[in-house]
């Protein structure tokens, strides 16, 4: 089998694999925030940093939510790992924020932060500070998804295929998540453009 069908007989494996159940969670706990007009901080890095920004999109203009991505403001976010290290810049951007009880925080990553392997402890200590503040944390999430799935409100964690491709299906799949949920009847609030053309 070649390396191009093989990947995508993973990606209709993982299809076939989620928790719809989980998926649904994330939409009541994101209906949930946005009735107490709450806000939505996204949260990642690397390529779940650019996953951030297009879901801080979608959410903003299609479901009416107020949103942001600590990763959109390079100058604070640099300003921040120079003068005060990498493991607390999300906390300190959230603080600075005011995230309180009506909030939440949506964890895009791989490996949901694992303090003891030193994976994304910059995470784990946003989802510390969220759940200290009452927030609802949720994610999507690949591996095991730990620390994150651990103790998020709501959480989807993509299942592992092939241990050789856990990244790219996981980063994948937090857009089509993502979009599934933005355009949820429960939390779509405005027609997207191609939808709204007539033929």
């Amino acid at each position: 089998m070649s390396y191009t069908r093989q990947y995508l007989e993973e990606v209709k494996q993982i299809a076939d694999q989620l928790d719809v159940n989980a998926i649904d969670k994330l939409v009541d706990v994101i209906t949930e925030i946005r009735g107490k007009n709450g806000r939505l901080f996204f949260l990642g890095v690397g390529g779940s940093a650019g996953n951030a920004t297009h879901a801080v999109n979608d959410f903003r203009k299609i479901a009416g939510i107020e949103c942001y991505a600590p990763t959109d403001n390079v100058s604070e976010l640099t300003a921040r790992i120079n003068d005060d290290g990498w493991e607390g810049i999300f906390a300190a951007w959230l603080k600075t924020s005011k995230l309180n009880a009506k909030d939440g925080i949506f964890i895009f990553s791989v490996g949901g932060g694992n303090i003891e392997k030193n994976v994304s402890p910059n995470l784990v200590k946003a989802v510390e500070f969220a759940k200290a503040t009452g927030a609802k944390v949720l994610g999507i999430v690949g591996r095991d998804g730990g620390y994150t799935a651990k103790v998020a409100d709501a959480v989807v964690i993509i299942p592992t295929v092939n241990k050789e491709t856990i990244t790219p299906h996981t980063e994948s799949y937090q857009g089509v998540i993502w979009h599934l949920v933005v355009t949820h009847p429960k939390i779509k609030a405005a027609e997207t453009k191609w939808e709204s053309i007539k033929k």
